[in-house]
């Protein structure tokens, strides 16, 4: 007889004064945190809050997506800066260092979906960035912060997968070539090598949309 699952541990503290439905959270190690991480989360008013794991209080709050949810936060390795994304079709840039809460720079998303995109370090300053395409099923991949096009990944013509779902950049150990993780509408996961522009393999994973 198989034993029944463990109950979820209870919190160790809740976090309140979003005033609104969080849909993004990631740990921040910056500056900031002088040794403690702080905790970022996205709300559908559109707002994203630094909150402070020693106090357990919201540190600072910014507004850059004009209401719209923000759905993706992530922080690049320099260590204060930010990137977030929202329904407002921006990516925005924030600086964090030293108190500082501004967008630095921004720019314009291709696609109405749902999909969140994916970063991967590149170098001292520079990353990829890999997001949802103008064409439903393309992933545009980006040089940052320069914003050169590098390329756009489409499947085959007779590959019809749908609208990507999720994506994920990432590069093995053993070569220096960016790989990208596509998860589609259709269920199926794509292993895409970038610098080729061509997939390496294809799974059907799930009867229902990747999330």
């Amino acid at each position: 007889m198989a034993a029944s699952p463990l109950p979820p541990p209870d919190p160790r503290f809740v976090l309140r004064g979003t005033q609104s439905a969080v849909h993004a959270l990631h740990f921040f190690g910056g500056a900031e945190g002088q040794g403690q991480p702080l905790l970022l989360s996205g709300s559908l008013s559109g707002l994203v809050h630094i909150w402070s794991l020693q106090t357990r209080r919201a540190v600072a709050t910014l507004d850059g997506h004009r209401g719209q949810c923000v759905t993706w936060l992530h922080s690049l390795p320099q260590g204060h800066q930010l990137l977030s994304q929202g329904r407002d079709l921006k990516l925005c840039l924030w600086d964090l260092a030293e108190g500082r809460n501004a967008v630095v720079d921004s720019m314009r998303l291709e696609s109405m979906g749902f999909c969140r995109s994916t970063v991967l370090a590149r170098g001292q300053g520079h990353w990829m960035l890999a997001m949802p395409g103008r064409g439903s099923d393309e992933v545009q991949i980006l040089e940052m912060p320069s914003k050169t096009s590098v390329c756009t990944l489409k499947p085959e013509a007779d590959a019809k997968p749908g609208m990507p779902m999720c994506l994920e950049l990432w590069q093995a150990e053993s070569s220096p070539r960016p790989l990208l993780l596509a998860g589609y509408e259709d269920g199926s996961v794509a292993l895409w090598d970038v610098s080729e522009r061509k997939v390496c393999s294809r799974v059907a994973c799930h009867t229902e949309p990747d999330p």
